[in-house]
């Protein structure tokens, strides 16, 4: 129909390895960190016995989401254990964690940016658009061209994946601060940064929390597809199940999954109303 066809293909391309052969260095020094990073929580974690670290994790739970969840997180972690998935759900759980690490680091501030100004949240707003409606799988190719196969294309390829909601939200939990509250720091003569620090963010920060519980779903669900480039953890064994066609194996890798995203759901929803009450 057209005489010509546009090459984005051979402009995404060129950009990529101009980007590879120009910083390589950088990247090399970001992968080295996350790796750092990664590995570091993984091995502390599985240093603890099983048992210590469900400890944990169970008062964590019931602390923040009442007896009834951290009765279902005591089960859910035994079944771990008892079906030999806990080395796995601690690497999923490490992966996830640091991915959710940078996205906070990343995604508060550019969240901030976007909701004291107008001109930065227009440009932002069709740049998370298209980062929600691309494919997730997609994700993965950039990733490995920068940093190859392994733990640290799977958690960049996460953080990606799952940072647009908490800018979204942090944005419009700023926004929605009632005006009387900005009215009375300017009365009080705060500066902009008070302002911030101790009246926007801490009315925002229920809706803050969503952002960050919608993350880390949205990583969760990455982390299994991250498998495909070497993230290891339980998407290695659902990818496994599904290579072998080995029903029973993908469904308890997959059970296990289901487990892990209802307590890390239940921990950020009930800090999140926590901080409702407070404010």
């Amino acid at each position: 129909m057209f005489p010509f066809r546009i090459p984005v293909r051979d402009w995404i391309s060129k950009g990529v390895d101009y980007l590879v052969s120009e910083y390589s260095a950088l990247f090399d020094a970001f992968s080295s960190l996350v790796y750092f990073l990664v590995d570091h929580l993984k091995e502390g974690m599985l240093a603890l016995p099983p048992l210590a670290l469900m400890a944990i994790i169970v008062l964590i739970t019931w602390k923040m989401a009442g007896w009834r969840v951290a009765l279902f997180a005591l089960f859910g972690l035994l079944l771990t254990e008892n079906i030999g998935l806990w080395d796995a759900l601690v690497e999923t759980l490490s992966l996830v964690i640091t991915a959710e690490l940078l996205v906070m680091v990343v995604g508060l501030p550019l969240g901030i940016m976007a909701a004291r100004r107008d001109r930065f949240d227009a440009f932002i707003r069709p740049v998370l658009d298209f980062m929600q409606t691309m494919p997730a799988f997609v994700y993965l190719i950039p990733a490995v061209m920068f940093f190859g196969l392994g733990l640290v294309p799977g958690v960049v390829a996460t953080f990606v994946f799952a940072l647009p909601p908490l800018i979204r939200l942090t944005n419009l939990g700023i926004r929605q601060v009632p005006a009387e509250l900005i009215e009375a720091a300017d009365a009080f003569g705060a500066t902009n940064s008070q302002k911030l620090l101790k009246v926007q963010i801490p009315v925002a920060m229920p809706t803050i929390m969503a952002g960050v519980n919608q993350s880390i779903m949205l990583g969760l669900s990455m982390v299994v597809i991250a498998a495909m480039i070497g993230a290891g953890g339980l998407g290695e064994d659902v990818l496994r199940g599904i290579q072998r066609l080995q029903v029973g194996q993908g469904f308890e890798a997959g059970l296990v999954v289901v487990i892990l995203a209802i307590i890390l759901d239940r921990i950020t929803a009930g800090f999140g109303n926590k901080s409702n009450q407070h404010s």
